[in-house]
């Protein structure tokens, strides 16, 4: 059984996405992070950096104690090592998977999370920071684009890991400035991995948790101070 720890995140949802695609039995933890659970001490204990999602394996192959993992970017490796799925067995194309993983982890993640916050969540509107993070995210999903010409998935002709990682940053594009029109072959991948039955199960889970707590928002006083006054205290 495997302990998630999660929210409803693009990060969080990298993780329900290879779940309910592995059938790995799981465990569902919500950590509200709007109303700071991030910094509880047993959360502190698996996730040190205070972030979601975060895992505990409590049956790790070949035995043993419980491993613990936060960062999705560790966790999609591990699971994807754990299961022999959703990551080539070759070398070549383990690089091909593990180099876009890394991709997202770097550039797309970090930047379109930039953009979130300037364009909808920072109290001050900045022109110059509203602009420079949706260029910037524009140039990555011309990257992804231009990868997807010529393949089925990031990696190639089947789905991985480097797929989990991004479609979650994706799903977002309007909020982020973006038209999948402008980007045809992103376009075209989004609609193949939106339409999976694992994505949909993934995404109606976290459609039932934001029920279940009043679809909290970022954007109320008390989510402001806890996601966006941490400092090096906390």
């Amino acid at each position: 059984m495997i302990d998630l720890h999660y929210w409803t995140t693009p990060n969080g949802h990298k993780v329900t996405l290879f779940l309910e695609e592995s059938g790995l039995p799981y465990r569902l933890l919500p950590v509200n992070i709007l109303r700071g659970a991030q910094f509880e001490p047993q959360f502190l204990a698996i996730a040190p950096n205070n972030r979601i999602p975060a895992i505990v394996d409590h049956e790790p192959q070949g035995g043993g104690a419980p491993v613990t993992l936060f960062e999705s970017g560790a966790i999609l490796l591990y699971l994807a090592e754990k299961t022999q799925r959703f990551i080539a067995p070759d070398l070549h194309g383990r690089a091909e998977v593990l180099q876009w993983l890394f991709w997202q982890m770097g550039g797309l993640g970090p930047m379109a999370g930039q953009n979130h916050h300037f364009a909808r969540y920072a109290p001050e509107k900045l022109p110059y920071a509203i602009e420079r993070y949706r260029k910037e995210t524009a140039r990555l999903y011309g990257v992804l684009d231009r990868r997807l010409a010529d393949r089925a998935f990031v990696a190639g002709d089947d789905y991985s890991i480097a797929d989990m990682a991004s479609y979650p940053w994706i799903v977002p594009h309007a909020d982020q400035g973006q038209s999948l029109d402008d980007f045809p072959h992103l376009k075209r991948w989004f609609e193949t991995i939106r339409q999976r039955p694992g994505t949909i199960r993934a995404y109606e889970l976290a459609d039932r948790l934001a029920k279940s707590t009043g679809n909290l928002s970022p954007t109320d006083d008390e989510a402001r101070r806890v996601l966006f006054g941490q400092d090096a205290k906390r």
